[in-house]
């Protein structure tokens, strides 16, 4: 058997690795390998109003951006779905209908 720990939604052991994360299969949540819900050390990314954002959230784009290699711009508005936040300057990784896989800096949305 494997040394993955137990689903720390559900607490299923059913866990298995996808790439760097872990995966439920009982309950579809997603996380870290090393990383612990409830862990001080992790920093927290908070939208332009300051609300914090977690993985999975829905926001919206609060101006319109500039979409770099490409002639379209997003526009204000823009709901995102599903969210899923990364370290680094563009801290949020999504997929936007019409425009496909994106990352987006957290001072340019809101939290819905």
């Amino acid at each position: 058997m494997s040394n993955l720990p137990n689903c720390p939604k559900c607490d299923s052991e059913y866990a298995y690795e996808d790439g760097a994360l872990l995966v439920c299969p009982m309950c579809g949540h997603e996380w870290a390998l090393g990383l612990v819900e409830n862990n001080e050390d992790k920093r927290e990314i908070k939208d332009s109003n300051g609300n914090v954002l977690n993985d999975g959230d829905t926001v919206t784009v609060i101006k319109d951006l500039k979409v770099k290699g490409s002639s379209s711009t997003l526009k204000q508005g823009t709901k995102v779905k599903s969210i899923r936040l990364v370290e680094g300057d563009h801290n949020i990784d999504c997929k936007i209908d019409g425009f496909g896989a994106m990352k987006l800096k957290s001072e340019f949305v809101k939290k819905i």
